[in-house]
């Protein structure tokens, strides 16, 4: 097992996390078999209770591990499915050591973070390192780890250092103070890189690159300069360009040859193909923390991989749920209209709390604009409009919000309502059986009997009052697999009107988007019907999908460079 460690340095949020997947990338693209690790400082066991405006959204396993975001930029790059125990959290650790305690398997010693903890953090990495994420049973050979600054003792065979380089509007100047700084803080808890890379606006100037080698104590060449890029595809094919693999193969002694592979062709078809999109397809966002991009992470993913495959480039509006309130028109009149007005293009819903959904929702299925009930609690609250609009029941509710409502048509799990909020929920990976041949869903999924999607709620349907909503017309055309709980639903006549309660952003990849988004980005684009009529070939890569649409390639346009 070879261990590749990335780490950074100044300030986060610069790109750890895609630089880890990446990495990965170019080393699968060699035929090698890649597992991914995190390791978080916090002691929250895992990121379940986190505010997304803490730490961007919570990314849902298959086995129902709810972990950070990063994991799902791990996932998306190198199309491999992960477990919880791939996230490492202070946490977690003391409260296996806390455990082995009680149990007595320390036999009295006094137990001490050196060298207790040390240890199971070692003993835990070395395991799951070992779980094979590919679906073949094989055991990985290398395994990124995503190092949180403040982790300072780990064993370690392959180094890299991720600090910022500066530079400043003033002067123009790219600046290494930043990255000299962080490198001697590093060698202070006796940490040495193998590999620095700068994160920076542009290249880097050979200057700097060698004033960074002489103050770190590092040759030129391990200096990398990580840029910005016109999107994220081209992150894999910068550092590869680098020669990234060459130090690869001397340092971990790897069997395989220097070159990337296939793999990595895509890789550039894709980036290419983002670099040359000309036409635009709006999106509105109705959510509670739309503030922060970070906790859409997954959904707006979706969206890009749906856009892409379908030849467009992608224009997301945000909407504050709050500003559809009719308490917002009286105070901020303009606020209030904009968002509505936002409304007349397609519509992502269901990322957002209380009354505000209610209006949407009414509002798309009213005007026939594109809709996408889509995501867990917006398939509730589109129950909720229907049954207050169309069925007459003006106090429907989910009892999430009022707990005794005439009408509950939206109910909690008793199972999953413990009283503890951490991973009590229905979580991960479950089972959807489509029970209806025409419908619009089941058709872009490939026409398949059932789907594995993962979830994550304590509410669901009301099933008892399902007949009540089918006989004007809003059919529940998928359930799970005892039929006890309402997965999909679809509205008659309606251009585009779907709602899932599981999350299908979780498993949408850039050469796989995700059905129920693709099917709104195509409905969006004037497409779908064209795409239902041809078969909707789900396992064909994107240029047999060019084919089915009848997409030319454009002329390359200029890219829009921007930080990744």
């Amino acid at each position: 097992m070879k261990y590749i460690l990335v780490t950074g340095g100044v300030i986060s949020g610069i790109g750890k996390g895609i630089i880890a997947s990446s990495l990965g990338t170019i080393l699968k693209s060699c035929g090698l078999h890649v597992t991914a690790i995190k390791i978080d400082p916090y002691i929250n066991i895992d990121a379940g209770t986190f505010s997304p405006y803490e730490h961007g959204e919570v990314f849902v396993l298959d086995d129902g591990g709810e972990v950070d975001l990063d994991l799902g930029n791990y996932e998306r790059f190198l199309d491999i499915r992960l477990t919880r125990d791939n996230n490492l959290t202070t946490g977690k650790i003391y409260q296996s050591v806390i455990n082995k305690e009680r149990k007595g398997d320390y036999l009295g010693k006094t137990v001490q973070v050196v060298p207790h903890i040390t240890d199971a953090i070692q003993e835990w990495v070395r395991k799951q390192a070992r779980v094979s994420v590919d679906g073949d049973s094989a055991e990985p050979q290398v395994c990124v780890i995503e190092v949180c600054w403040t982790v300072n003792v780990i064993f370690f065979f392959f180094f890299f250092f991720f600090p910022i380089c500066s530079q400043p509007n003033t002067t123009g100047e790219q600046k290494t103070k930043p990255t000299q700084n962080s490198v001697r803080e590093l060698r202070g808890l006796g940490l040495s890189p193998d590999l620095i890379m700068c994160r920076c606006s542009t290249p880097l100037e050979t200057a700097v690159k060698e004033k960074i080698s002489m103050f770190c104590h590092v040759e030129p060449s391990q200096v990398i300069c990580v840029r910005d890029v016109s999107s994220v595809y081209r992150v894999p094919l910068l550092l590869e360009e680098q020669g990234v693999m060459n130090f690869f193969c001397q340092r971990l002694n790897l069997p395989v040859d220097v070159k990337p592979r296939k793999m990595l062709s895509k890789w550039k078809e894709m980036a290419d193909r983002s670099d040359r999109l000309l036409e635009r397809v709006s999106i509105a966002l109705v959510g509670k923390y739309t503030k922060l991009s970070d906790a859409y992470t997954s959904v707006i993913k979706a969206l890009e991989h749906s856009a892409l495959a379908i030849n467009h480039k992608l224009e997301v509006k945000y909407i504050d749920s709050e500003d559809l309130e009719p308490s917002t028109q009286q105070v901020e009149p303009v606020k209030y209209h904009e968002a509505w007005q936002k409304l007349c293009t397609g519509i992502l819903f269901g990322l957002s709390l209380f009354m505000s959904p209610y209006n949407s929702s009414h509002y798309a299925r009213i005007l026939l604009v594109l809709f996408c009930a889509g995501v867990c609690l917006g398939m509730q609250l589109a129950v909720c409009e229907f049954a207050r609009n169309v069925l007459g029941w003006e106090d429907a509710n989910s009892t999430e919000f009022n707990p005794e409502p005439q009408h509950p048509v939206v109910i909690d799990m008793p199972e999953h309502n413990s009283g503890q909020l951490g991973g009590t929920m229905r979580l991960g990976q479950r089972r959807t059986i489509f029970n209806s041949t025409s419908s619009v869903l089941r058709k872009l999924y490939g026409g398949v009997e059932y789907v594995d999607e993962r979830h994550r709620h304590r509410f669901e349907v009301n099933r008892e009052l399902k007949h009540h909503f089918e006989k004007k017309g809003f059919q529940f055309v998928g359930q799970d697999v005892k039929g006890e709980r309402m997965e999909v639903i679809e509205l008659d006549d309606h251009c585009y009107f779907v709602g899932v309660q599981y999350h299908p952003e979780f498993t949408s990849r850039p050469i796989k988007p995700s059905p129920p988004y693709l099917g709104l980005l195509l409905a969006a684009a004037g497409k779908l019907q064209s795409y239902l009529n041809k078969g909707c070939p789900r396992s064909d890569p994107l240029p047999l999908l060019d084919k089915v649409l009848g997409i030319t390639k454009p002329d390359l346009a200029d890219a829009q460079v921007k930080p990744f």
